[in-house]
């Protein structure tokens, strides 16, 4: 059996299925015809697909008359089907990480259902006995979890740290910090769950605030969590002077966003020796600072710098499209508040400092009106960033590094998105403990999968990757000749196929 290519009178060419088995030449099957040499290829390889299935179709022992009954001995024989894929890959990052070190099993499960099936941990126990065949209930979970809290979190952490320190040459040079907050569907508030300022806009559920730490490309180092109402301000440098100490970090370079930047937090930034990289408030900085600010003279994507004195210094950025963006905002900002006189909805509760209602102003006791001389002037800012830093990096190194903070960003993004660590079920502090760290060993595995992928200049992004696995299988069969059990992956898709070659999975 061989593929023939048959030149047709029009030009086109048509692809067939030939058989010489009797002797003599027969056409099975045409898969097609094209004048496309683009086409033709596809035909092609469809043509080789199917002669590899009627191949294997020949080699059945069987007639169609026992069909049926080949069938039913088949299923019969099957031993086992189950889920493999998400330990096959998963699994084996999570070893090489060194999380294989904590010999729990348990923990491996969990920290892997909470990557590809992220539930509350009623539907874990009842997703890992229909797909992986364990039989544990809820309260064994609870129970565990408390156990991980007293013997394994610590473990976790520093096990994470040597991995992370180790794909990125092996010295932490950089750590980035930010903060974000985590919601709970249970009303009530205890001393660590309390109400505040959301960032997922869920205002009137008790939260909690976790600060996380990382290093480059938005790998997880370390994390804490603070009660829901804390200003996130205050969580800097407490977990800044927790790795240091812990993990006898230093010459460490800190990159945190302005939102986290009070003038204490920069004092004891000074009084600690920290060297650092902030974003800056430059509307707000003194009059003499911001005169100067203004009085750069920027010609295109550029940079510039003011000394500050004792080593600090003032790095500005000017971007043609960051310009364009903040003045199309503003003209934005401009024509709601307008809108807003007009349907006269606007009162007094509106004057405040909160987004563009800062050009609103109140004339005489009644009238609200637009301060358009205050509009103008914030033009003149339109484009600039500013970054303040007490190292010796170049200001061009100095805008790259803050520029990094995007990946703690989609770090968080992650955890909220695809591991779903929020909202939270949990009302005991150690198992919310538990449960964060759990969450942040599975970050870990996530993040190695999407380095690994990259370093592979793979076509497929991490979630994709993880819900092709979830479609791979493993069927256990035995025959009639022997007790042995047959093991073999169910592998039916191009993409299984890709997934399967990309990382060499296979049954031990």
């Amino acid at each position: 059996m061989f593929i023939r290519q048959k030149k047709n009178k029009s030009g086109s060419i048509s692809v067939q299925i030939v058989d010489k088995s009797s002797g003599r030449y027969k056409v099975l099957q045409t898969i097609g015809s094209s004048k496309d040499p683009v086409e033709i290829e596809f035909l092609v390889k469809k043509g080789k697909g199917f002669i590899s299935r009627y191949c294997g179709q020949q080699l059945i022992p069987f007639d169609r008359d026992k069909e049926l009954e080949f069938v039913d001995a088949f299923v019969n024989n099957l031993e086992k089907i189950s889920l493999i894929g998400p330990e096959l890959l998963l699994g084996r990052i999570f070893d090489s990480i060194g999380f294989g070190e904590i010999e729990d099993d348990l923990f491996r499960h969990l920290v892997i259902t909470r990557i590809v099936y992220p539930v509350s941990k009623l539907k874990t126990a009842d997703y890992l006995f229909k797909y992986k065949g364990i039989d544990i209930s809820v309260y064994s979970i609870y129970r565990y979890l408390d156990k991980y809290h007293q013997k394994q979190m610590d473990l976790v952490k520093s096990i994470s740290l040597r991995h992370t320190t180790s794909i990125l040459g092996g010295k932490l040079s950089v750590v980035f910090y930010d903060v974000t907050t985590l919601y709970f569907e249970a009303s009530d508030e205890d001393d660590l769950r309390k109400t505040g300022f959301s960032k997922d806009g869920k205002h009137k559920h008790p939260q909690i605030v976790l600060g996380l730490l990382t290093g480059l490309n938005g790998y997880p180092l370390d994390y804490d969590i603070f009660e829901g109402n804390k200003y996130e301000g205050d969580t800097f440098i407490p977990i800044l002077n927790h790795f240091k100490t812990k993990y006898a970090a230093e010459n460490l370079v800190v990159v945190a966003d302005s939102g986290l930047m009070s003038k204490d937090n920069l004092r004891r930034l000074r009084s600690l020796a920290y060297d650092y990289i902030l974003g800056a408030r430059i509307k707000n900085m003194s009059k003499g600072v911001t005169e100067q600010i203004l009085s750069l003279n920027f010609k295109g994507d550029s940079s510039a710098e003011i000394n500050l004195g004792k080593r600090e210094r003032l790095i500005v950025s000017f971007k043609e499209k960051r310009a364009y963006r903040d003045s199309k905002n503003r003209q934005k900002g401009l024509l709601k508040l307008e809108k807003a006189i007009k349907s006269g909805k606007l009162s007094k509760s509106n004057i405040n400092n909160r987004g563009y209602n800062k050009y609103l102003v109140l004339d005489g006791d009644i009238d609200i009106s637009i301060d358009y001389a205050k509009y103008e002037k914030d033009q003149k800012w339109d484009g600039l960033k500013g970054y303040i830093t007490n190292t010796s990096l170049s200001k061009e190194e100095v805008i790259h590094q803050y520029g990094q903070l995007w990946h703690i960003e989609r770090t968080f993004r992650i955890s909220k998105s695809d591991l779903q660590i929020r909202p939270i079920y949990h009302r005991l502090k150690r198992r919310i403990e538990a449960h964060i760290s759990i969450s942040f060993a599975a970050c870990k595995v996530y993040k190695e999968l999407e380095r690994l992928l990259e370093e592979n200049n793979a076509v497929y992004s991490a979630t994709q990757v993880i819900d092709i696995v979830k479609t791979i299988y493993k069927v256990g069969i035995t025959t009639p000749y022997s007790n042995t059990i047959y093991q073999r992956l169910l592998i039916k898709t191009d993409e299984q196929r890709e997934i399967v070659e990309l990382f060499n999975l296979k049954i031990e």
